[in-house]
């Protein structure tokens, strides 16, 4: 009767025993996974190998006096050979380690290596000589040594070319973050400038470098920058626009929110005022944040010139800015509904040059605005000792043969033209500078006067409610701290400047005094 439940539990019980059985195979034919170094070098090597096997990652062998077996571990092209010869190699090859009482003590005191660090595992070993650095290892040691000879190839410091200036320092940042790293040390030699590096990048470990000044930046900030790079979760990192994309908190925004510069003295300049800033290992532009508007409008040059002369320059800017992203849409939109907004000569001209124009004026401000941007762009891609040439002959036969031809009018060139050149005014506006100018030419064409006003009041609503780091992009007119204007279009001189910017919230409020002006006080 019970028969057939007595077969059931029979072959339950003997699934159960197979899958154990599995398991336990399965346990015992899987290799153990080694994460400590050991004391035989044959077996260190041999694991090295299996988690390195590129042909780049080389392997010098060699033997000590008493004939105890070494190794060099270290990724070919980014060594320093002769170095790693002259300081480890030939000094231990004449030592004698089976006498010696403390092995790792007598390496250390023998190898001449100011930066020699110790490696307990293979997942810390494998980094260091990916990034550059060697592993030494000695038989009968269980640790492996790791010696500083990077020989990354590097660029010289020179001008950048992104940020030319007549006046002021010419040195700019490089690709290699250690050499940024001193370029800003060798301007501010205190002890309160701090590096704190993360690795970001499961497959590029890119060393990414927060600095700031202990006292004077807001350490909220910084705890947030920090925070998000550690929580980063990107393959490669090979620029610091992908930095600065990550850290923005609006994803599709098209002004920036992150500081980009290539000087070393913007750079510590921005230190000193309160900002963090960002060194990514790999690119010469730094970052720095907080960020507002109001520095794309301000130069390194406007502080070894005269307040009068500053001021006046950035005031241009911004008139040539506003200019660069309305005076087409303005032109399309008089020509098409208000007519009556140019005076009587000027439209007359306007019209007797229109009249046997094919496009409509939206159509053929959009095409010479096409011709425009493919022209940069060519000109950008081409081998610099043609692309000037054919920018400027292509520039100059398209547009007199589509004149010539009644394809284009002559106004319509020439405001293009003029609305390109004040747009490079402002260097660092130039991508989102181009963006709203075609925003703002679409919306002439098609609603007017009335369009221009309305797409005018959500960029500035946009801007408005933009922030980043606790920040507001409009600072310090948006909200308005009056004593941040002092340098933000206005340009006061040095003296009127004696405190750092509010909007950062930093503890040291001071940044000069005045030992005049602090005696009188005390007299008084």
């Amino acid at each position: 009767m019970h028969t057939p439940f007595v077969i059931y539990k029979i072959s339950i019980a003997l699934r159960r025993e197979k899958v154990k059985y599995r398991i336990l195979f399965h346990a015992k034919t899987q290799p153990i996974c080694v994460n400590t170094l050991s004391k035989s070098i044959k077996t260190n090597l041999g694991e090295l190998k299996k988690r390195l096997p590129s042909e780049d990652i080389l392997t010098y062998e060699f033997e000590t006096q008493d004939k105890t077996a070494c190794a060099i571990v270290y990724a070919d092209g980014i060594v320093n050979k002769q170095l790693l010869g002259d300081l480890i190699a030939r000094p231990l090859s004449k030592l004698s380690l089976k006498s010696a009482e403390n092995v790792e003590d007598e390496i250390k005191k023998t190898a001449l290596f100011p930066e020699l660090k110790i490696a307990e595992d293979f997942q810390k070993a494998m980094e260091e000589i990916l990034d550059g650095n060697s592993l030494f290892l000695v038989d009968g040691v269980a640790t492996g040594f790791i010696a500083g000879a990077k020989l990354l190839p590097n660029r010289a410091v020179i001008e950048p070319p992104t940020d030319v200036t007549v006046k002021g320092p010419r040195e700019g940042f490089i690709e290699d973050i250690k050499t940024n790293m001193s370029l800003i040390r060798k301007r501010l030699k205190t002890p309160d400038l701090r590096f704190e590096t993360v690795r970001v990048g499961k497959r590029s470990d890119t060393a990414v470098s927060v600095c700031w000044l202990h006292g004077i930046a807001d350490e909220e900030v910084k705890k947030q920058i920090t925070d998000k790079l550690n929580a980063l979760q990107i393959d490669n990192v090979p620029d610091s626009s992908y930095i600065a994309a990550l850290l923005s908190p609006r994803k599709h925004s098209i002004f920036r929110v992150i500081g980009t510069t290539e000087k070393p003295d913007i750079f510590t300049a921005k230190l000193a005022e309160g900002r963090v800033g960002i060194l990514v290992d790999g690119s010469p532009i730094a970052l720095t944040a907080p960020f507002l508007l109001a520095e794309d409008l301000q130069s390194s040059e406007d502080y070894f010139v005269s307040p009068f002369v500053a001021t006046s320059i950035r005031f241009l800017r911004c008139i040539a800015l506003f200019v660069a992203i309305l005076l087409p849409a303005f032109y399309v939109s008089a020509q098409l509904f208000k007519m009556q907004l140019f005076p009587l000569g000027l439209m007359l001209t306007i019209a007797s040059s229109v009249r046997d124009i094919p496009l409509s004026p939206s159509l053929e401000m959009f095409v010479v605005l096409l011709l425009l941007e493919i022209l940069k762009e060519a000109s950008i891609r081409m081998p610099k000792y043609v692309g000037m040439s054919l920018s400027v002959v292509g520039a100059l036969v398209l547009g007199e043969t589509a004149v010539s031809a009644g394809f284009l009018s002559t106004p319509a060139i020439i405001i293009v033209a003029f609305s390109g050149i004040c747009l490079y005014t402002v260097p660092n506006f130039v991508e989102t500078g181009s963006l709203l100018r075609w925003l703002f030419l679409l919306v002439a064409g098609s609603v007017g006067p009335f369009g221009i006003v309305l797409l005018g009041a959500f960029v500035l609503y946009y801007m408005l409610s933009s922030d980043c780091f606790g920040a507001p992009m409009l600072a310090p007119f948006s909200p308005l701290v009056p004593h941040d204007l002092r340098d933000s279009i206005v340009k006061y001189d040095m003296l009127s400047l004696k405190q750092r910017p509010r909007l950062f919230r930093s503890k040291n409020k001071t940044r000069l005094r005045v030992p005049n002006e602090e005696k009188t006080q005390g007299e008084n």
